[in-house]
C-alpha cells in the first residue's frame, strides 16, 4: 500500500484566493436605456465606494474574491489603468464605473498577487457618453483621506464640495477611508490648461509617515488618440497640497 504525500507547498497552492467578476460580462452589449448613476452619496464621519440602489450592471465592476486576505484591499485594473478595489469581511467587491464605446478590459487580483479574473467586453451603444478626460487618483494606506482636485481652463473646480462641474464633468465619490479611488470624468472637456492636486486630508488613526498617492490621466478614452500618464506622489503630512500635473487638452 503506497501513502501519497502532498507537499504543504501544494497545499497552500490549492488554498489560494479564487477570483471572480460577476459584472462585466464578457462579450457584445449595448447599454441603450440603462439606468447610469456616476456621482454619488457621500456619508460622513467616513465613506468609501459604494453601488447606488437600481445601479445597472451595465455601470458596475462587482465580484468576489473568495480567501483572500483580510483588511487589505484587492487590485483593479481598467482599461490598463490599476487602482485597489476594497473587499468586505466575505471577500466582495463592488464599485460603480462609467465605461466608454469600444472595446473595455477589466482585471481583478487577490490582495497577494496570485490570484485574478479577466474579462473583456464591446459597447456597441452609439449613443454611449465617451469620457474624454478621466483622472484616477488612488492612494496605498488604510484610514487616509486624500482628496482629488481638477481645475479646468475656465476656472471651474471640481472637488469633494463642489463635485459637479456646469459643463457636465465631475467627481464620482469623496473617500475618506483610505485607498479610494476617486473618479473624476469629463465627456466634453473644454479646451486649455489643466491642473491637478491631490490634498493630503488626514491619515486618521494609522499615522503612515508616508503614503503614496497615484493619480493617472487618460486623455481621449478608447480612441486612436488615446493617451495615458501615471504620476506616483509621496504625502507625508495632513494639509499638504500638492500640484500633480499641469497640462493641455487636447
Amino acid at each position: 500500500m503506497k501513502i501519497l504525500l502532498i507537499p504543504a507547498l501544494l497545499l497552500s497552492q490549492s488554498a489560494l484566493a479564487q477570483t471572480r467578476i460577476e459584472a462585466p460580462v464578457n462579450g457584445w452589449r449595448n447599454s441603450a436605456g440603462q439606468q447610469e448613476q456616476y456621482t454619488q452619496r457621500v456619508n460622513y464621519p467616513a465613506a468609501s465606494v459604494n453601488m447606488q440602489d437600481g445601479q445597472s450592471a451595465s455601470a458596475q465592476i462587482r465580484g468576489r474574491i473568495a480567501g483572500a486576505a483580510k483588511g487589505k484591499p484587492g487590485l483593479l485594473i481598467v482599461n490598463g489603468v490599476p487602482m485597489p478595489i476594497e473587499l468586505d469581511e466575505k471577500g466582495r467587491y463592488e464599485r460603480p464605473y462609467a465605461f466608454g464605446r469600444n472595446s473595455n478590459s477589466v482585471e481583478v487580483r487577490s490582495p497577494d498577487g496570485q490570484s485574478r479574473a479577466r474579462g473583456q467586453f464591446i459597447e456597441s451603444y452609439a449613443g454611449k457618453t465617451q469620457a474624454r478626460l478621466r483622472v484616477v487618483l488612488s492612494w496605498d494606506s488604510p484610514g487616509t483621506d486624500i482628496d482629488l482636485h481638477v481645475i479646468a481652463p475656465d476656472g471651474q473646480h471640481a472637488w469633494y464640495g463642489q463635485r459637479v462641474m456646469n459643463n457636465g464633468g465631475a467627481l464620482d465619490v469623496d473617500v475618506t477611508t483610505g485607498y479610494g479611488p476617486e473618479i473624476f470624468s469629463s465627456p466634453a472637456p473644454a479646451k486649455g490648461m489643466y491642473h491637478v492636486y491631490v490634498n493630503y486630508f488626514g491619515s486618521g488613526e494609522t499615522k503612515e509617515l508616508v503614503t503614496i498617492a497615484q493619480v493617472t490621466i487618460i486623455a481621449n478614452e478608447n480612441t486612436s488618440n488615446e493617451r495615458q500618464q501615471m504620476f506616483r506622489v509621496p504625502l507625508r503630512a495632513a494639509g499638504e497640497l500638492t500640484l500633480v500635473k499641469s497640462f493641455m487638452y487636447p
